[in-house]
């Protein structure tokens, strides 16, 4: 959406309120009053088939009789109405339309035909249109409220502002407001409803492009445009622009129709908020960590480094160690200077550490909060101050928010309060006092840390990067349709360069034999077919048979009981060193595209899930990274007298999956598991390659 256009909507210098009406309760004069209040100083313009005044204005009966050229109409009026309007809209070439009306794909197949008309109507009259079901767009820069829902004059707030996105106007709204009591300045905040015409994408892209928004808070239930939003995304990470999404949805339909474990695995939800995670997007799962992270990263840049902690408490002291150990905060080890400054300070009998609990001194000598606070944020070392304090009694409470505000408020690290209590009551001004200096201050420790660790990994994803791009020779195009047995897959990914077991297919037990024979004892067997996928499942894998007697018994009986599987064969493999089994696959998602993952294998990845999902066209150092935060990676780096394992080449094969799956657009699916990680390099033990067929 070229931003002039879209410009026209979200800061219109002429509205137009189509439907307004006098009675009580009417859409229109809801909206009316909103510009009212808010001083929108543009023009605008009054449609009422009912009055000719309204609230001392002027009305004109039909749309046909406003003035060409208009940037924004709102429409409040019934359903069965809107498509009309919307023609007429374009006819006195208005640029763009609210549409509040319901009643549309929210209700089923037939309202989703009458939506895909108004989205007919609206493009080829030229109208965008934001709706329908949705309750507008709030512009509090220029004053121009484009919603029924009520809305407080624009407030002058320090700082930098944020724009609120949600395709829920409940949600929208709730937002808004909740950032609004923080202190955080709202540039804009849209519902987008049903998105027929505008969607999410759009008005992202406009925000990110725009100099005044710092950051953007999004709740999205459905992500209509998943490529547009990926390259937005990344705009936004070179700009340094946090992007804070909330994404409901968890979906259990691709675990319940995959084929493989790769399928299973990288779920629809999963897959979106893995790509969106690695273009430095902010993923977080509740309402209240996205308006705290949206607090945190719009005051601050992510912290640098491990965190310094100041409280009046042994107790949060404790707590806070165990719940930043839980969300991988480090707690930075300060300096030899700075450990002096705190010996000045703290009385004899305090322990000098981080955190640093200033005792019960800091209720004689509020200044105590002040000294401390400086020390650590002086520190080289330490990215990010934050306070955890029992606030007191009224006067106390005080004193100690006007100590801290003197260390934090000149702070070039981000930096928090947090009291807790609960809803326990705090002086009127306790808070203000932080927000009005641009520090986030929070109710609970816990929700405070949520946010760091978020504004921490928007530094990881955000400002590392990708590294240098991934340069792998992808190989040969793949040769067949559909599920390729074993057999055919792994000669397949080994001219792809990936270590695989000497073996071959055997059609008979003569030729069986035959092949144990040349690749020398132990062997193992596995049955091969397109319809077996999971052959340990139905007794089609046989491992360490030492001679050919049981060779000769074990392809007897294999193709006796799977024969109805319609096999090709028993593929007779030579056996594999022990090692650390991992599984390594890619995922064609049909929106988002493709995505690699890796993890531990074999009967760990039905066990633990553990395993992270990676774009294909992630750098070796930054795959090395991600490997390096499975739950298990422990078992890499060898346990009880365990050689360490290679990593590198582990890396080196989801590189090489990634670039297969960019190279060749036909390859749905490819499964690697168990991948043996050895000291020295991998060998992949089973393998499926799934293409369109």
């Amino acid at each position: 959406m070229p931003p002039r256009m879209i410009e026209r909507l979200i800061r219109p210098r002429s509205i137009a309120v189509v439907g307004i009406s006098a009675q009580p309760g009417s859409m229109g004069t809801y909206v009316l009053a909103n510009l009212e209040r808010c001083g929108f100083n543009g023009e605008t313009h009054l449609v009422s088939r009912s009055s000719k005044v309204i609230n001392g204005r002027d009305c004109i009966g039909t749309i046909e009789g406003l003035p060409s050229g208009i940037d924004a109409a709102v429409l409040a009026v019934p359903g069965a109405a809107v498509a009309d309007a919307l023609a007429a809209c374009g006819r006195r070439g208005i640029g763009s339309a609210v549409v509040f009306a319901s009643g549309f794909a929210e209700l089923g197949q037939a309202g989703r035909s009458q939506q895909q008309e108004l989205t007919r109507i609206a493009r080829q009259a030229g109208v965008l249109m934001l709706g329908p079901n949705c309750m507008g767009l709030i512009n509090l820069i220029d004053g121009a409220p484009l919603s029924f829902e009520y809305v407080e004059p624009h407030i002058a707030v320090r700082g930098p502002r944020v724009a609120v996105i949600a395709q829920s106007g409940a949600i929208a709204s709730a937002l808004r407001l909740a950032l609004t009591a923080k202190g955080i300045g709202i540039a804009f905040a849209v519902s987008t409803g049903n998105e027929a015409d505008l969607g999410a994408e759009d008005f992202l892209d406009f925000f990110v492009r725009d100099e005044g928004t710092r950051a953007a808070a999004l709740f999205i239930e459905q992500i209509r445009q998943p490529r547009e939003f990926l390259e937005i995304a990344e705009r936004a990470r070179e700009q340094g622009k946090p992007i804070i999404v909330m994404h409901p949805g968890k979906s259990q339909r691709a675990r319940d129709s995959a084929g493989t474990h790769t399928g299973a695995l990288a779920g629809d939800h999963a897959v979106t908020r893995a790509l969106l995670a690695h273009r430095g997007v902010v993923m977080v799962d509740t309402l209240d960590e996205l308006v705290d992270a949206t607090d945190m990263l719009a005051r601050h840049g992510p912290p640098t480094g491990g965190c310094g902690i100041v409280t009046n408490s042994g107790a949060i002291k404790g707590f806070a160690l165990d719940f930043c150990d839980a969300l991988g905060i480090d707690i930075a080890q300060p300096g030899a200077p700075a450990l002096a400054r705190l010996r000045q300070v703290l009385p004899p009998y305090a322990v000098v550490d981080n955190p640093v609990d200033v005792t019960a001194q800091g209720m004689r000598d509020p200044s105590i909060f002040t000294h401390t606070a400086r020390a650590l944020i002086d520190d080289p070392g330490i990215g990010s101050v934050g306070a955890m304090i029992l606030a007191g009694s009224p006067k106390n409470a005080m004193e100690k928010a006007q100590a801290l505000v003197a260390a934090l408020s000149a702070s070039p690290k981000p930096t928090y309060v947090t009291t807790v209590g609960d809803e326990a009551p705090l002086p009127q001004q306790f808070a203000a006092l932080f927000h009005e200096h641009g520090i986030p201050f929070f109710r609970s420790p816990e929700r405070a840390l949520r946010a760091l660790a978020h504004a921490r990994d928007y530094g990881r994803m955000a400002m590392a990067g990708r590294h240098e791009p991934v340069t792998v020779v992808a190989g040969p195009a793949p040769h067949w349709r559909g599920a390729a047995p074993e057999y055919v897959a792994k000669p397949y990914l080994a001219a792809l360069g990936i270590a695989v077991p000497h073996g071959a297919l055997a059609q008979t037990s003569d030729a069986a034999l035959a092949i144990a024979e040349r690749i020398g004892f132990p062997v193992a067997l596995k049955a091969q077919s397109r319809a077996l996928i999971h052959k340990s499942d139905r007794g089609g894998v046989a491992l360490a048979l030492a001679d050919g007697a049981a060779v000769a018994r074990t392809f007897a009986d294999m193709t006796r009981r799977l024969g109805q599987d319609r096999l090709d064969g028993v593929l007779v493999e030579a056996m594999v060193p022990a090692g650390v089994e991992m599984i390594v696959g890619a995922r064609r998602d049909t929106q988002w595209g493709a995505v690699v993952i890796v993890g531990l294998g074999g009967i760990w990845v039905d066990a633990l899930r553990d395993l992270r999902l990676l774009p294909p066209d992630l750098s070796r150092p930054c795959i090395i990274e991600e490997v390096r935060r499975l739950k298990g990676a422990a078992v890499l780096d060898g346990l009880r007298g365990a050689p360490a394992c290679d990593i590198a080449a582990l890396a080196e094969i989801v590189a090489r999956v990634g670039a297969l799956m960019q190279a060749y657009d036909e390859i749905e699916e490819i499964d690697i598991n168990p991948l043996v990680v050895h000291a020295l390099g991998v060998v992949a033990l089973d393998a499926v390659v799934i293409t369109r067929s």
